[in-house]
């Protein structure tokens, strides 16, 4: 099979929801139907009765839910279907964030309960500037929910995308009759007795009443009615329209009880686009181009904490990803060979021989990578859209067991690499402090520390409203700023300045006062 086929053949995607919508269930089913695992977990009330393939850290296995992106490639219909799982909880929005520059299409998992939440709001922006394909599974049809065209609407409304339901819910909840498929005219019926279910659909050849009345009795007269509404209010599904993500395509089903998934699975690798171009700084990267390129979106310590082991994640972008074979660090300037680069099933990992555009691949890092690096066959590439942003809370840390600073130190390093928090270094006192987004990341941290490198911390409060980093071609200006400001200035992980500023006012002034310089709220770029 040559490079055009094997392209042709991949769809790689992100699943992104609000926590609890279901995501990690339906990436367990999607994973079942396409023979990847035999029995999935189930997750029930907020409790893993078995642990779900994808959620493979032990914190998440506590606390029932995804703080991580998890990587799972499997083969369906003749497609290799690789699937990035999501952390839904917006305290780890920004590995999200990253996880998308690595996805050329998204599901976006919405409860039929709750609607559109805050969450899934903030991703789907970030889906839209970047014109990624969207499909909608509407999840959890076996309990009560939103009525579907109002539904409908309020995505409409709140995501600012325009629909097309390409499956309809035959009641809900208690009166859950099952599911018709529009595009190929088939019902699925639902059976809330078997999780594991494969029921194969039944083909209605004539949609009237009598037909559908020895299936779904008395639900089939509100059928025809909502099919004749669906018909008139929305437009017929095209493809064009979808993969320029002008269109959404919207299913309906239960991902707890694989109802509804099978069909969302056949669509997807019908209509979900290949391998796509990515930008870089100096060009546009096409799939099929002869010669590797690739970047890191992802840093992982402790995959397997037997081994303490580090995994950067890379997509594969162009040419053919060879194990064994020299490829240029861009930001080290520096060829590296890899002889142990691995593919996933959430923790699992095998050995590969090559990776084609699409793959995620996972790669042994002793120290070399950072988010955002880029390898090649020797061109002087920057892939764009990898941000680090800037935090929202700010703790001091400090180590908690003086007989443990190496385990801290190194810890503390590693962790700060995957992109989970940013460590910033006083300059005034010598102090260290941890940057997040969220809260809960400083719970993770802690634990990771205690669990993962035998090292305990302590945290400090410390009042800042927002850290910046500097940029100025104005070097005088820039020198007396950051004499002006010594206390307030710090230095990052990889060495650069950033000014940390203790409230909205006093950022302001500096603003003001020194207009040359550049106060920068992401760090998209390199030392």
């Amino acid at each position: 099979m040559n490079i055009e086929q094997e392209i042709n053949r991949r769809r790689t995607f992100a699943i992104i929801s609000h926590p609890d919508a279901g995501k990690t269930t339906l990436t367990e089913k999607l994973l079942l139907f396409g023979g990847a695992i035999q029995v999935a977990g189930a997750v029930k009330s907020n409790k893993i009765k078995k642990t779900a393939t994808s959620d493979f850290m032990e914190i998440e296995r506590q606390r029932g839910i995804s703080v991580a992106t998890s990587v799972m490639g499997f083969e369906y219909k003749g497609k290799k279907i690789n699937i990035l799982d999501t952390p839904g909880h917006q305290d780890f929005a920004e590995d999200t964030f990253r996880t998308l520059t690595a996805a050329d299409s998204v599901i976006v998992v919405i409860d039929v309960a709750k609607g559109v939440e805050a969450q899934t709001e903030k991703l789907v922006k970030v889906c839209r500037m970047r014109d990624i394909p969207i499909i909608i599974f509407i999840n959890k049809l076996d309990r009560e929910g939103k009525d579907a065209f109002d539904l409908l609407d309020e995505i409409e409304e709140k995501l600012q995308i325009n629909v097309v339901p390409l499956s309809w819910p035959i009641g809900m909840g208690s009166s859950l009759k099952g599911v018709f498929n529009i595009l190929d005219k088939q019902i699925n019926l639902y059976n809330s007795d078997d999780k594991q279910r494969r029921e194969e659909p039944l083909q209605i050849d004539k949609l009237d009443s009598g037909n559908l009345q020895k299936h779904i009795g008395s639900s089939a007269g509100e059928l025809l009615d909502d099919l004749e509404l669906v018909d008139t209010v929305y437009p017929d599904f095209n493809l064009v329209d979808y993969l320029s993500a002008d269109i959404s395509p919207v299913f309906f089903g239960s991902a707890l009880y694989n109802f509804g998934v099978k069909e969302l699975l056949d669509c997807f690798v019908d209509i979900a686009p290949r391998p796509q171009p990515v930008k870089t700084q100096q060009r546009e990267i096409i799939p099929t181009e002869n010669k590797f390129t690739g970047f890191v979106f992802k840093i992982h310590a402790n995959m397997d904490p037997k081994h303490r082991d580090r995994i950067a994640f890379v997509r594969v972008c162009s040419g053919m990803f060879e194990r064994n074979k020299n490829y240029f660090h861009v930001r080290a300037a520096r060829n590296l060979k890899f002889s142990s680069p691995t593919a996933f099933m959430a923790e699992k990992k095998s050995i590969i021989e090559q990776a084609y555009p699409g793959d995620i691949i996972g790669i042994h890092d002793t120290g070399n990578f950072i988010i955002g690096d880029t390898l090649t066959e020797g061109e002087n590439l920057k892939f764009l859209g990898i941000p680090s942003f800037s935090p929202e809370m700010f703790r001091y840390v400090e180590n908690g067991d003086p007989m443990k600073s190496k385990q801290l130190a190194k810890g503390i390093d590693q962790l700060m690499d995957e992109g989970v928090a940013q460590l910033f270094i006083n300059q005034f006192n010598g102090r260290k402090i941890i940057g997040t987004v969220g809260a809960l990341q400083y719970e993770v941290i802690e634990y990771r520390l205690k669990h993962e490198y035998n090292a305990t911390c302590r945290y400090k409060p410390v009042q800042l409203y927002k850290a910046c980093w500097l940029r100025s071609n104005n070097a005088e200006q820039l020198a007396d700023f950051k004499k002006r400001k010594y206390q307030f200035m710090a230095k990052d992980k990889h060495n650069r300045d950033v000014f940390l500023a203790d409230s909205s006012y006093g950022l302001q002034i500096a603003q003001d006062k020194f207009p040359d310089i550049e106060f920068l709220f992401t760090s998209e770029f390199h030392p």
